[in-house]
C-alpha cells in the first residue's frame, strides 16, 4: 500500500482528527505522515472569526487556503478538515473524497456551576465567537452578556475553569473526540440551537482527479453523513453564507422512513431580534434539492435582508466573487 501524507492544522483538535484518519489508514497497511500547516485563521487571533476574512484578505477558506496550497503543490496527498470549515464551493482542482461517519453535530453547554442555559443568572457572561450561536442565545436569553471567546479547546475550557465565564458553548463533537467532556452540562437540542452546516463530520480533501488516492479513501465515506451534510451545505451555499455567518442547518435521516431526509434551518439576526426557522422533508437521494429549496424559502421570507444587515454592520465578510 502506498505511503500517504496528511495535511492538518496544528491545533490539538485538528491533530486528533488527523491521527484518527491516520490510524484507520495504517490499519489498512498504509504508511502515513502528518504535516502541520498553519492557516490564516490560526494566525489571526485578535479579531472575531466572522471578521477574519476581512483582515486576512479572504472571504472564505480561512482555515483551508494554505492546506490546499500544499495539496496543489504535491507536498501532501490528502487534507483532513472539520467539514464545517470547508467552503461550500471548493476552489478548482480539489474534491472531497470522503465524509466520515458523523459525531454528534449538536452544540454543548459547558459550565462549572449551571446545568443548562435557562439556569444562568441575568447578565451572566457566556463565551462564544460564533454569530450563529450568539443569535440563537440572544433569541432565548436576551439578558445574557455574550462575549467573544477564541482559542483552542483547552484555552477556552481553561478560561471557563478560571471563572472568566459563567458558561461557554462548544461543538460537542470536538469535546468528545478529545475526551474533554467533564464540563459538558447540556447537549443543546437542535430545536434550541441549530448547529453549523457540516458540524461533527470530517471532510477528506484531495486533488481533483486523483483517482488512486480517492480509491484508497473510499472506505472512510459514510453514506448517511454524505447525504445529510450535502443537504446542509447546499442550503448554506444557496444562502451565500460561510461557516461564520448566523446560519444553522441540521439534516438527519428520518427514523420512520429511511428514504427521507429532514432538514431544520435558521437564519438569524446576531442580536436575536429576528430569527427565521424553516423545516422540510425531502428525498434522501436528492439532498442538494432539499437544501436549495429550504434556502430559497428562507431568502424569500426575509433571510436576504438579515444577511445583508450582518454584512452591512461589518459583523461578517460577505461572499467573495
Amino acid at each position: 500500500m502506498p505511503k500517504l501524507r496528511i495535511g492538518s492544522r496544528g491545533s490539538q483538535l485538528a491533530l486528533c482528527q488527523a491521527n484518527l484518519i491516520s490510524a484507520l489508514l495504517c490499519a489498512r497497511g498504509h504508511e502515513v505522515e502528518i504535516e502541520i500547516i498553519h492557516t490564516t485563521g490560526d494566525k489571526i487571533t485578535d479579531v472575531p472569526l466572522a471578521q477574519v476574512g476581512a483582515k486576512g484578505g479572504l472571504g472564505k477558506g480561512i482555515f483551508t487556503k494554505e492546506i490546499e496550497e500544499a495539496l496543489a503543490a504535491g507536498r501532501i496527498d490528502l487534507a483532513v478538515h472539520s467539514l464545517k470549515d470547508l467552503p461550500t464551493e471548493l476552489p478548482p482542482g480539489f474534491e472531497i473524497a470522503a465524509i466520515t461517519e458523523r459525531q454528534d453535530p449538536r452544540d454543548a453547554f459547558c459550565s462549572r456551576l449551571y446545568a443548562k442555559i435557562e439556569e444562568l443568572p441575568r447578565g451572566a457572561r457566556l463565551g462564544t465567537s460564533s454569530l450563529r450561536r450568539r443569535a440563537q442565545l440572544k433569541a432565548i436569553r436576551p439578558d445574557l452578556d455574550v462575549h467573544p471567546l477564541r482559542g483552542n479547546v483547552d484555552t477556552r475550557l481553561r478560561k471557563l475553569e478560571q471563572g472568566e465565564y459563567a458558561a461557554i458553548i462548544l461543538a460537542s463533537a470536538g469535546l468528545k473526540r478529545l475526551g474533554r467532556t467533564e464540563l459538558i452540562q447540556q447537549i443543546i437540542p437542535a430545536e434550541t440551537m441549530c448547529p453549523a452546516a457540516g458540524q461533527g463530520a470530517l471532510g477528506i480533501e484531495i486533488r481533483d482527479g486523483d483517482s488512486a488516492t480517492r480509491q484508497h479513501l473510499a472506505f472512510l465515506n459514510d453514506a448517511a453523513a454524505r447525504a445529510t451534510t450535502t443537504c446542509e451545505r447546499a442550503l448554506l451555499n444557496r444562502l451565500g453564507g460561510g461557516c461564520q455567518v448566523p446560519i444553522g442547518a441540521f439534516a438527519e435521516v428520518r427514523k420512520d422512513d429511511r428514504n427521507q431526509l429532514h432538514l431544520e434551518a435558521i437564519v438569524a439576526d446576531p442580536d436575536g431580534l429576528r430569527l427565521l426557522r424553516e423545516s422540510r422533508d425531502g428525498d434522501l437521494n436528492h439532498p442538494e434539492q432539499l437544501g436549495n429549496e429550504v434556502g430559497q424559502t428562507l431568502l424569500g421570507r426575509g433571510g436576504d435582508e438579515i444577511l445583508e444587515a450582518v454584512y452591512g454592520r461589518g459583523l461578517a465578510v460577505p461572499p467573495q466573487p
